[in-house]
């Protein structure tokens, strides 16, 4: 054991953060989530407007009301979540990820505000349940319902469409070296 390798020995030099690292990484947590819970807000805000005030009104049943209040809670939760990232996204790079440029980060915040509208779409069908089903009845299977909705999106091969780019915002770790180099052999051999 060297002299060095004890418990006072730095966590940068272990590849750990460093004290502004983890304020950096708290201060945009924080803001993530400040954005993610207002924009549920908004869209409970929205999806009221649209049961009371607006042409749906007519539309939606009672019972049915609260259906659209989910799904604008899931609506306004997601746009609230992917806009700050993807505004993180357009100004901090790596080599290995360089950042979005404008019209890049303009197409994904309008495939955010898409995701948005397709569930609170969905949950104004959710809420035809209400002519039938009792208000708390309908409000359960409406979580369900917009819950779940976004799996049939998820199955869509959106890189043969040209809109592959959506899936790395939140970048998992994987080998980009192929597998070659992880059999050990190398191809200029």
């Amino acid at each position: 054991m060297s002299v060095g390798s004890g418990a006072g020995e730095s966590q940068a030099q272990n590849g750990g953060r460093s004290f502004a690292g983890n304020l950096a990484f708290g201060a945009g947590l924080l803001i993530v989530l400040a954005t993610m819970t207002l924009g549920g807000y908004a869209g409970v805000g929205l999806a009221l407007g649209l049961a009371d005030d607006s042409f749906l009104s007519s539309a939606v049943p009672d019972d049915g009301r609260n259906a659209v209040v989910v799904g604008g809670i899931g609506g306004g939760g997601i746009v609230g979540l992917m806009l700050p990232l993807i505004l993180f996204a357009a100004v901090r790079g790596t080599e290995e990820k360089p950042r979005l440029g404008p019209g890049e980060a303009l197409l994904k915040m309008l495939g955010a505000v898409g995701v948005g509208v397709y569930l609170l779409v969905v949950s104004l069908v959710a809420a035809q349940l209400g002519w039938i089903l009792p208000k708390n009845l309908t409000t359960l299977l409406s979580v369900f319902v917009v819950g779940f909705s976004w799996m049939p999106l998820a199955l869509i091969p959106w890189e043969r469409l040209g809109l592959g780019g959506m899936a790395g915002l939140i970048d998992v770790s994987r080998d980009r070296g192929g597998s070659d180099k992880q059999n050990g052999s190398d191809k200029s051999e």
